[in-house]
């Protein structure tokens, strides 16, 4: 399984949904908080290509995005793959 690295911000809901979703699957992840770590929030606009919003989501070297983007490749039957 590919590592995964998801970006937060603690009042999201979508962060919360996201990291629901990847519990569900029994995956592990490594939440990175940039609630208030200005240089985090950089690093993750950086990696994520300019994008601000929360949650960002990596599986391995590959920019998932957003939760909507997470739960879209879930439903088409994706996700599994693109961890493995």
């Amino acid at each position: 399984m590919k590592p995964i690295e998801i970006y937060t911000k603690s009042w999201c809901p979508y962060c919360h949904s996201a990291k629901a979703l990847l519990r569900r699957k029994g995956w592990t992840f490594t939440e990175i908080d940039v609630t208030t770590d200005k240089e985090g929030q950089l690093e993750m606009t950086r990696r994520a290509g300019g994008r601000t919003s929360v949650p960002q989501i990596f599986i391995g070297d590959t920019h998932v995005g957003g939760s909507d983007d997470l739960y879209a490749l879930e439903e088409a039957g994706r996700l599994d793959a693109l961890a493995a």
